[in-house]
């Protein structure tokens, strides 16, 4: 049973769905929410990556049944075209697209990203474990290297989340 809230309902959504299906393809062909891309669909790209309870994953390796009462949200659910969310808002002004194939998955995973930091969950080039991470662009390239860009927009991606990152800061 698939049940979709409407703009002013932003509630649970309720699937019946096989047990193989994935959350992306629950995304995409369930809840028609084709913001989500079917990339690689082996998660080495990127593009279908969004947002569980918070933490970025690529829905196309994990199973939908998985999910159930988790908060998934996709790019649809960042902004809307009135109020978009500050990352979409900074992708545009700093061109941080080129296709756009890649987009959702990298404005998903830049959100999630930023939360991390945030956390002082270290990464691969962090310093100092005993230390929160800085905001840096090797902190924010090593953490979004699972996001490929085929265009290479990649100068202009790190300028739109250098530019949410200080906004915080």
């Amino acid at each position: 049973m698939i049940s979709r809230p409407s703009a002013d309902d932003l509630g649970s959504l309720q699937l019946r769905v096989d047990t193989r299906t994935t959350l992306l393809d629950a995304l995409r062909e369930q809840l028609h929410l084709t913001g989500t891309k079917k990339g690689c669909d082996h998660g080495q790209c990127g593009a279908c990556t969004v947002m569980v309870n918070g933490r970025r994953i690529n829905s196309c390796l994990t199973l939908a049944v998985m999910h159930e009462g988790d908060s998934v949200t996709t790019i649809e659910g960042l902004g809307s075209t009135e109020t978009l969310h500050p990352m979409q808002a900074a992708f545009i002004k700093h061109d941080g697209y080129q296709c756009g194939y890649c987009t959702p998955g990298q404005i998903c995973s830049s959100v999630a990203m930023l939360k991390e930091v945030e956390a002082g969950i270290p990464s691969l080039v962090t310093d100092d474990l005993a230390a929160p991470p800085e905001a840096s662009l090797a902190e924010f390239r090593e953490r979004m290297s699972g996001n490929i860009c085929r265009c290479g927009a990649y100068s202009n991606i790190m300028e739109a989340i250098t530019e949410v990152a200080g906004r915080k800061a």
